[in-house]
């Protein structure tokens, strides 16, 4: 598969900062100032999600806000037109850093396999995130998508088996997701020793059992908690916390100042 922006970024031995954002929340038109405000205050990625209406894996701020989206009229070919324009700095300052779209597989099945690879693939999407793609039936997606050059990012969980995480490290193109608890996002809590040592012992155990990067999303919150994670993966993804921080954003302007406050106190370090 040609290098894509993902898989450029994979290369580079550091620590990598991921950004979910639901489009058009809280209010429409936010979608591609928060894409420039979260490039400019250091996301590594930006994960756009596409609006579901029954999501398996999403907690209630994620469910709120592709709500707001559906009512706001939020599509996959609307999605798509909008990282096009991204892209050609249509609207925003141009975002150069890699786009995944994470859906569920009715959304994509509706539009058309591979209709969408072929349009996300020309819009400037790099790679997808699918939950509910079980990875021993994935194979004929995941051929089809390597050769639109996109990425496919597959799944971890706490009770995932040693011999199923290398089987995930062997599909996934670029890197894995790791779920740090068992949980719909935003939900699971990282406070208490015991879980503290059991998030430690499983993402040492999905070191072990990879050869690909791993991320850690579900529950991270503050610059404290992205720190934890870098310090047991390769990089850390908030989303459920940068929804809540843009919530009460009335304006895109104010949405987009809002993401950029927020995402700026995830990047300073610890004083």
């Amino acid at each position: 598969m040609a290098q894509n922006r993902v898989s450029r970024l994979m290369r580079e031995q550091r620590k990598f900062l991921i950004a979910y954002y639901m489009p058009e929340f809280p209010v429409t038109g936010s979608t591609l100032p928060v894409l420039e405000a979260l490039q400019k205050s250091g996301a590594d990625i930006i994960e756009l999600g596409i609006p579901y209406s029954d999501p398996i894996g999403d907690g209630p701020v994620i469910q709120e806000a592709a709500q707001v989206a559906i009512k706001s009229g939020v599509h996959i070919a609307g999605i798509l037109e909008t990282v096009k324009k991204a892209r050609a700095g249509k609207g925003c300052e141009k975002i150069t850093v890699p786009i995944l779209l994470m859906g569920y597989c009715s959304s994509l099945m509706a539009y058309g396999g591979d209709c969408f690879l072929t349009d996300a693939s020309e819009a400037g999407v790099d790679g997808l995130l699918i939950p509910d793609l079980p990875p021993e039936e994935a194979e004929g997606f995941l051929s089809r998508a390597e050769g639109f050059g996109l990425s496919v990012v597959f799944f971890i969980s706490p009770v995932t088996p040693s011999e199923r995480i290398r089987m995930i490290d062997g599909l996934s193109t670029d890197f894995s997701y790791c779920f740090a608890v068992n949980a719909t996002t935003g939900t699971g809590k990282l406070a208490d020793t015991e879980r503290e040592e059991d998030i430690e012992a499983y993402l040492h155990r999905v070191r072990e059992n990879t050869q690909k990067k791993y991320v850690v999303g579900f529950g991270i919150k503050d610059r404290e908690r992205v720190e934890k994670m870098w310090g047991l993966a390769d990089g850390a993804v908030v989303g459920t916390a940068l929804l809540q921080a843009i919530r009460g954003a009335s304006t895109p302007q104010e949405t987009a100042v809002m993401a950029a406050e927020f995402w700026r106190k995830l990047q300073r370090s610890k004083e």
